[in-house]
């Protein structure tokens, strides 16, 4: 047996002692370490297999981290993160308090960008090799996106700007014909022509661009890889590389159902089986609720239109597109042209529902401004992964939506506390709609087992709060699922007569009525969200609250003003206080305090 490579491996010095011959055998050993580690401890899979012969070819050739390597998303940093001084914690990744699931600036000096949306990658280092530039400096620079996240508009405009620069920039296309979900568009289309030797317009659309273009190559030939970017080492000027490779390489069930094993949770590391989880008597997942009642939608009003970018398998938009293909569209990478597609077809009639992930919308900012709330087209945003996430830590927690939406003339903020809810409030949009309206809904299942769909349909009067539980001396107000933390947590304490509860599922038009009641009633009040406390729903009442001068103590509970890092949900709940455990401990200190001024 031959000597094991990859531990005695530290950091991409020690991976430049060894011959190219002995290259091979620590892919292997690389892409098995990954598969142990993931196996058990969770995480994205298939990207990191598929970029194994890439990342060892990097490492070798280029100097880093002098030499600066951005990955695009970084979904695929796996190994880069195991060969640059992290392979003894690796399988601390996406826990709390462990490294994080993709590159991070503050975690090591090889991780030059921080990265988690796509398509950042290109005009990142093209900064960086401008700045080497401006510096006298003397790097390469190099940028890894794939195909999925080259079709995005930001990708094209680093690519435009870098064709009329003399940066020393290395762009490499990870071509594999997917991200998350198989790549879609016009670009997928010429792709796959230059893969197959059959360029439909005799031209290459990079070489225009005014890049050194090279490849298809195979991504997998490591003798082929290192050869060619020894080369271009030595070219001057911006360069292009296009690189075939297979997501999930290595692993055969990987490779044959590349959605799945993107991120399969727990698995065997051996077969591949994915171990099965019990889903029976479990309550539904949100996505599913909406999915599902999309359709049923669908099947009774002919205008309305599906929209997702790039994400009809997480959002379960897939639904839609299976039962009307014609009426259900994925756009790809394309958050803005998502916004403003939508827009569109809102002028003329249709009723379209646009699902973006909470933390996605955040790139559309300017279209949901501009395009739709300006001209107050009724665009339903569908806010998926709205609140904490988990694992995928700050650069995905969905908890900004409702600071940066509330402030935008026309748009209307709901955030339902239930499956039923988000169902109802999903008929209640497709009715019609005087303004745009975000509805936001977090990642995973709902706590009602008993949810079965269909379920019947009602009508949600907007602008409207709903009391839950009557109360004598505290108020407590909360939006969205948090409900249920709310809820679980007054049941538990004693005195819970202390505290009314309310939930207001519109916070923005809120339901005014009803909170000059509660300011009326109650001395104190508690505000409760999974979103940030700064500019988010206990803003709000806040801002009601000092406008009709009222002298309320309110208090906020929610996301505090710092970034989220990443961990279960349940962990993350716990650090912003918003746990049940940790609302009990707020509530029974504010019942020992009205007893105390007793």
């Amino acid at each position: 047996m031959p000597k094991k490579l990859l531990e005695h491996i530290t950091n991409p010095t020690d991976l430049r002692k060894l011959d190219v011959a002995q290259l091979p055998q620590l892919a292997k050993e690389l892409r098995d370490f990954i598969i142990d580690i993931v196996s058990v401890k969770e995480g994205h899979l298939g990207a990191s297999l598929g970029v194994v012969e890439l990342t060892i070819a990097l490492h070798y050739v280029y100097d880093t981290p002098n030499d600066l390597l951005v990955w695009d998303v970084g979904h695929q940093a796996y190994g880069h993160k195991i060969l640059t001084e992290r392979r003894k914690k690796f399988d601390t990744n996406r826990q709390l308090g462990g490294i994080s699931g993709f590159p991070k600036r503050s975690e090591s000096v090889y991780d030059t960008f921080g990265v988690g949306h796509s398509s950042t990658s290109i005009s990142a280092a093209l900064g960086m090799a401008i700045a080497s530039q401006l510096k006298g400096e003397n790097k390469h620079h190099i940028a890894v996106i794939g195909d999925a996240s080259i079709a995005s508009g930001m990708a094209f405009e680093g690519l435009n700007h870098a064709g009329v620069t003399t940066a020393d920039l290395l762009v490499i296309l990870n071509d594999n014909a997917i991200g998350i979900d198989p790549s879609v568009g016009a670009l997928k289309n010429y792709l796959t022509a230059v893969k197959e030797g059959k360029n439909p317009k005799q031209n290459n659309m990079i070489k225009s661009l005014n890049f050194d273009y090279s490849g298809p190559i195979d991504g997998h030939d490591l003798p082929a890889l290192i050869q060619e970017l020894e080369r271009l080492k030595k070219v001057k000027g911006p360069k292009f590389l296009h690189i075939i490779t297979t997501k999930g390489k290595g692993l055969q069930q990987a490779e044959e159902d590349q959605v799945k094993y993107h991120a399969p949770g727990k698995f065997d590391a051996v077969t591949g089986k994915i171990h099965k989880t019990a889903t029976e008597n479990l309550p539904p997942k949100f996505q599913d609720v909406f999915g599902l009642t999309l359709v049923e939608l669908a099947k009774n009003n002919p205008k309305i239109i599906g929209i997702t970018p790039a994400m009809p398998s997480g959002s379960s938009m897939k639904f839609m597109m299976e039962a009307f293909p014609e009426r259900a569209f994925d756009v790809g990478i394309a958050e803005q042209h998502a916004v403003t597609l939508s827009a569109g077809m809102a002028t003329q009639g249709m009723v379209v529902f646009c699902n973006i992930y909470s933390t996605f919308l955040q790139r559309a900012y300017d279209q949901v401004i501009h395009d739709v709330a300006l001209q107050n087209l009724p665009v339903i945003f569908c806010l998926d992964r709205a609140g904490l996430v988990g694992e995928d830590g700050a650069t995905h927690h969905g908890v900004f939506d409702i600071a940066y939406l509330r402030c935008i003339p026309n748009m209307m903020i709901y955030a339902p506390k239930d499956e039923t809810d988000l169902q109802n409030i999903l008929y209640t949009a497709s009715l019609g709609l005087k303004h745009p309206i975000a509805i936001r809904y977090p990642r995973g299942r709902g706590k009602n087992p008993e949810w079965k769909f269909p379920n019947g349909f009602e009508k949600i009067e907007i602008g409207k709060a709903q009391k839950l539980k009557k109360g004598k001396k505290v108020a407590v107000l909360s939006t969205g699922t948090i409900a249920h933390n709310v809820t679980t947590a007054l049941e538990e304490i004693k005195d819970s007569e202390y505290f009314a509860h309310y939930h207001f599922g519109f916070i923005k038009p809120l339901d005014d009525k009803k909170l000059h009641k509660i300011c009326n009633k109650f001395s104190t009040i508690i505000t409760v969200e999974e979103g940030v406390t700064t500019g988010g729903f206990g803003s709000a009442v806040l801002e009601f609250s000092a406008k009709n001068d009222y002298v309320n103590e309110i208090f906020l509970c929610g996301v505090p003003d710092y970034f989220i890092e990443h961990g279960t949900v349940d962990e993350l709940q716990q650090l912003c206080n918003i746990d049940v455990d940790g609302l009990k401990t707020l509530f029974s200190g504010i019942i020992e305090e009205e007893e105390d001024d007793e």
